[in-house]
């Protein structure tokens, strides 16, 4: 047999109690936000907002998801504003140990994909196109990711900076410049 294709026994896991709560607070946040739109004479914003985000609770009640569902997901999670989110890495054993290879692009990317993903999103909240809670929904700062590392090993041809290392980590150099095995390939025979 070449392949199987399992499906889900069922595409949307949120619990239904989770929806309904999430769906009170968003309406909740979209009031409040929209109050703070009109006050301050920013009306497209908050007529924008609400054109948005009106019909989300609502889809999320009758079908179990709207477009751009993940923007809501601190409401799903009843999460607090501005809590670390849930990642992969929570569902890992507790002694687990990291490998960063590469280590001179891959470390700064951590901190680059929180601070990239917040600058776009603060500009999407500032313009009424997203609440502010779509915020919650991101990647975790360097400071977070620290944290969730019990042991890591890092390599690269470089000395990563302090803020990459700590007293879990040990770091393993390389040399810089050494090339890559070949690698030569030819035709099966049949």
């Amino acid at each position: 047999m070449p392949g199987v294709i399992v499906f889900p026994g069922k595409q949307f896991i949120t619990p239904m109690e989770n929806i309904k709560r999430a769906s009170i607070t968003i309406r909740d946040e979209l009031g409040r936000r929209v109050v703070e739109f009109e006050k301050q004479k920013k009306l497209l914003e908050a007529q924008r907002l609400r054109m948005r985000t009106e019909y989300d609770p609502e889809m999320m009640l009758e079908v179990g998801f709207c477009s751009g569902i993940e923007n809501y997901s601190r409401h799903l999670n009843a999460r607090p504003p501005g809590s670390r989110p849930s990642t992969l890495v929570d569902f890992f054993p507790k002694d687990f140990l990291l490998v960063i290879d590469e280590s001179h692009p891959t470390v700064p990317q951590i901190g680059g994909m929180f601070a990239g993903d917040r600058s776009r999103k603060s500009v999407l909240v500032e313009h009424g196109f997203r609440l502010p809670s779509a915020l919650d929904n991101r990647p975790l700062n360097f400071e977070e990711f620290q944290g969730l590392q019990n042991q890591t090993s890092i390599s690269g041809p470089t000395l990563p900076s302090a803020r990459s290392s700590g007293p879990r980590a040990k770091w393993s150099s390389r040399s810089s410049g050494r090339l890559d095995s070949s690698i030569h390939g030819s035709p099966s025979s049949r």
